[in-house]
């Protein structure tokens, strides 16, 4: 926390819309970028053991949890792990200073509320992926299906008063979140966040088309994932629920299902490249 605190608003002229990215502290900077690159990692992983399924030569349809897995079972896969959760550390700290500071945006009191709000959600949902990697790293959770743990959460919820309507409000929230990919992914407004003057040419059109294919990608399958909540919430059937895993078993599924999932997985890979450069090229400036 000490870096947290470290950060500060400009005491130059207050009529400019930005300050120094010296705001934050170096060290935080760094370890932010290895968690976007981590992340990346990860989603490489999923979309690359996906793609094995697609084409028949081994690999799942698999989470996060089904990726760690793989990694652990490797010759110093849980050495891989270990340093797989440091890295993802970096994204949930990143993720706390925007819901203290909320970088790269000003006078916006509503907007800034929601943002916020959405960087909470995915720090926890991050802290999650990073305990995950973790304990099975020390062989303290089992890989399990993400498919599982959905249900099992969709279970509590149906249990409470009005628990139908909560699931349902839950997957409206997906769906929304999944068109919002989709919309950056056509406006490539995605590239906002890129230190443009700092890239190559190569790099630069590596970035935008890797990033317009993974948030394509990333917003299907975000979308079956938020139908299947919907679905839980019209038939209080649990089992309907259903998580990253699920949703490529289910594209699987389709006519001509797997040259669907060959393409998903191919664009959740490339969103895996595209979250290593915005590691590496992403502005870290507070405004």
């Amino acid at each position: 926390m000490a870096g947290v605190s470290s950060l500060s608003s400009s005491n130059g002229n207050k009529n400019s819309s930005s300050v120094s990215s010296n705001n934050i502290k170096p060290w935080i900077k760094g370890f932010a970028r290895v968690g976007y690159i981590s992340r990346g990692i990860v989603y490489m992983l999923i979309g690359a053991l996906s793609v094995m399924a697609a084409l028949g030569i081994g690999g799942s349809t698999s989470d996060s949890s089904g990726a760690f897995a793989a990694v652990a079972s490797k010759p110093f896969g849980e050495v891989l792990l270990w340093v797989l959760g440091v890295g993802l550390i970096g994204i949930v700290l990143w993720r706390l200073i925007q819901v203290i500071k909320d970088p790269e945006h000003v006078k916006n009191d509503g907007k800034s509320m929601f943002r916020r709000l959405a960087s909470l959600i995915s720090g926890i949902a991050y802290g999650s992926l990073t305990y995950n990697a973790f304990a099975i790293a020390m062989h303290a959770k089992s890989s399990g299906s993400g498919s599982g743990s959905k249900q099992t959460l969709s279970a509590k919820l149906l249990a409470q008063p009005f628990g139908q309507w909560i699931v349902g409000i839950v997957g409206l929230i997906i769906i929304g979140f999944a068109l919002y990919e989709i919309h950056k992914a056509y406006t490539e407004k995605y590239t906002d966040k890129f230190k443009r003057h700092e890239m190559t040419e190569k790099e630069w059109e590596l970035g935008r088309k890797t990033g317009k294919l993974g948030l394509y990608s990333r917003g299907i399958v975000f979308l079956l994932i938020g139908y299947f909540f919907i679905q839980t919430a019209i038939t209080a059937d649990p089992d309907k629920t259903k998580g990253l895993d699920g949703a490529l078993s289910k594209l699987a599924q389709q006519p001509f299902g797997q040259w669907l999932l060959g393409i998903v997985a191919v664009g959740l890979f490339l969103y895996g490249v595209f979250q290593i450069l915005k590691g590496k090229n992403r502005h870290m400036t507070i405004y």
